[in-house]
């Protein structure tokens, strides 16, 4: 299953990334991934002050829960990137980090500045949706009652 991603004629063409993404698939294959924050193993923020690094652990954490689901970062149609700062070079710092993990897959994105986010320390959030190219490795659908 492939993603196509749009330049759209008429608008800025010096932006990082696509201005659109289409990808025919089924709707039940579609992933809808909650934000993945900058957690290790034990469910500690990592590097409290450190955006890059935090940006690089939320990205690995959003790979980990798309490869769960059948997809990867290749299969992103669009991310949401939140940054606790209200500095753009902190942002941009941010989304370099984003970016490059991404390769050249570059999916449509929102980059805000927010003022907090859920975890003591946390500095960077990432929510994606992708598309589900294969069956997920470890997907639990609940039973239905009979």
């Amino acid at each position: 299953m492939a993603v196509e991603l749009i330049r759209a004629a008429g608008l800025y063409g010096g932006v990082p990334y696509a201005y659109a993404s289409v990808a025919a698939v089924p709707a039940d294959e579609f992933v809808f991934a909650a934000g993945a924050c900058p957690l290790d193993g034990e469910g500690k923020v990592v590097a409290p002050d450190d955006v890059r690094a935090q940006a690089r652990q939320a990205v690995a954490n959003l790979a980990a829960a798309l490869t769960a689901a059948g997809a990867s970062l290749t299969d992103v149609l669009k991310t949401t990137i939140y940054v606790a700062s209200a500095d753009r070079a902190d942002l941009v710092a941010a989304w370099d980090v984003i970016r490059a993990e991404f390769g050249e897959h570059d999916a449509p994105s929102t980059l805000l500045g927010v003022t907090v986010l859920g975890y003591p320390g946390q500095l960077v959030e990432i929510e994606a949706v992708a598309s589900a190219s294969r069956a997920p490795a470890k997907l639990m659908r609940p039973r239905r009652s009979r």
